[in-house]
Order: C-alpha cells, then sequence, then structure tokens
C-alpha cells in the first residue's frame, strides 16, 4: 500500500501523516526530510544539494526524483510508503508512476485535505511554539493556559515565516501548482477529498476508513 497526501500550508497533512506511519507501519517520504538526510551524509550528491540550498536556490527535479529513486527501490519500504509533500508538478507525478511501476508497485490511494484559506490563516498566524518544552499551541484554537502549559509566557515563540505574506502566497503557490496533479489522480480513481477543517481525530478515523477499504491493505 502506498499513499500520497496533499493539503496546503496548515492543513495538518503532516499530522495525519505522522498518524498513518505508526498505524499501519508505514515510511513517509518527505522530501525536506531526505534533503537535509543527503546533506548529512556528506555525500557527492549532498554536497551538491548543499550548496544549491545555500545559495537560496530550488533543487532541481532530477535531483528530487533520485532520491526518491533511492527509497522506492529499497525493497523494506516496498509498498509501505506514504508522499509528503511530493509530488510538487506533473513532471515529478508522472516519474512518481514510472519508478512505482519499475518496481512493480503502484499508488493505492491519493488523499487530499481540503481548507479553506481563512482557516489555514488562523492556523499559522495563530501558532505559538514553546522555546522550552516544545509544546504547540494556537492563540485561536488552543491557547496556551496555565492548566496546558507550566512553561513561562517569554518561552511562546512565533516562526519568523509565520507572517500573513508569505502564507498567502505559499497557499496561493499550492493551490495553482497541486491542481493539476489532483486531475491527474482523480482521472485515474484515485483521489479522495477530506474536510481538512474537521477536529484532526475526524479527519484521522476518516483517512483509517478509506485505507481499510482499499483492496490493497485487504
Amino acid at each position: 500500500m502506498n499513499i500520497v497526501i496533499f493539503g496546503p500550508p496548515g492543513a495538518g497533512k503532516g499530522t495525519q501523516a505522522d498518524y498513518l506511519v505508526n498505524e499501519f507501519n508505514l515510511f513517509k517520504v518527505s522530501t525536506g526530510d531526505l534533503l537535509r538526510d543527503e546533506t548529512e551524509l556528506k555525500s557527492d550528491l549532498g554536497k551538491k544539494i548543499k550548496i544549491i540550498i545555500d545559495k537560496g536556490h530550488l533543487v532541481s527535479d532530477d535531483i528530487i526524483n533520485n532520491l526518491i529513486k533511492k527509497v522506492i527501490s529499497n525493497n523494506l519500504y516496498s509498498n509501505k510508503l506514504i508522499f509528503d509533500g511530493y509530488p510538487r508538478n506533473l513532471n515529478q507525478t508522472k516519474n512518481l508512476d514510472s519508478l512505482l511501476n519499475h518496481y512493480d508497485q503502484k499508488i493505492s490511494s491519493v488523499l487530499s485535505l481540503n481548507v479553506d484559506y481563512e482557516v489555514v490563516l488562523k492556523r499559522i498566524l495563530g501558532r505559538q511554539i514553546c522555546s522550552k518544552c516544545g509544546l504547540i499551541f494556537n492563540d485561536f484554537f488552543n491557547p496556551s493556559t496555565r492548566e496546558n502549559h507550566k512553561c513561562e509566557i517569554k518561552f511562546l515563540k512565533k516562526r519568523s515565516d509565520d507572517n500573513e505574506i508569505i502564507i498567502k502566497k505559499r497557499f496561493e503557490t499550492y493551490t495553482k501548482e497541486t491542481q493539476p496533479i489532483l486531475d491527474y489522480y482523480k482521472s485515474q480513481n484515485l483521489l479522495k477529498n477530506i474536510d481538512g477543517m474537521k477536529k484532526i481525530d475526524e479527519i484521522n478515523k476518516e483517512i483509517r476508513q478509506i485505507i481499510h477499504s482499499l483492496n490493497a491493505w485487504l
């Protein structure tokens, strides 16, 4: 069983992906993690990636696709993958199909968490992370209180890129780049749209029901 999960920034796809990893013994494929891991290995490719990132440039599809190939070709992860943040364009989408087919695998389902921009804005702008204990809170949905947080208020921090201009740009970019991919998977009857504005446990329940219904899982 291989799953692809989509969602705009703030949709909670990372949270849901982590749940699925634990519950169904899957391996999460995150391009960000793959890039970081390769640079830490200090391989020739890792050194090349570091130079590109340090210059503020985007890593090419060829490099990303090669990293994805390393994972898919590993028998330990065969038909046990959940892709989070990949594919990002149609070129990567078709490459993923080609790689999976080459290694006798397939995509079982594509999950798309749909969230309104206003909700994304509140989720991200309201986000606070405690630099001392690591807990995450939200001014709008889950504020820090004396009951749920023992650290001092001064430890609550916001990420520098959590501002409305960047959020709007990221949301618009996601919508523009992802729609053709979703249309592609919809044409293959793989796409499942999920209301990402529900509570986390409600979303997780819906996703679990989808996965249990897959022939690949039965």
